[in-house]
């Protein structure tokens, strides 16, 4: 799978607002136009085992 299939993040994990774009700064890094930052969004990976709740 290709990094132009992957899901964009719908809001800013700091303020909450929507209003994100794409940066330059690397791979998977999204600016905050509400808050002036910039983060980025990585996949980890699965756990080893479910997890009941």
């Amino acid at each position: 799978m290709s990094s132009e299939n992957r899901a964009a993040p719908l809001y800013c994990p700091y303020c909450g607002e929507e209003d994100l774009r794409p940066s330059e700064a690397g791979h998977g890094a999204w600016e905050c136009h509400a808050c002036a930052r910039v983060f980025t969004v990585k996949f980890t990976g699965l756990l080893s085992r479910a997890v009941n709740r």
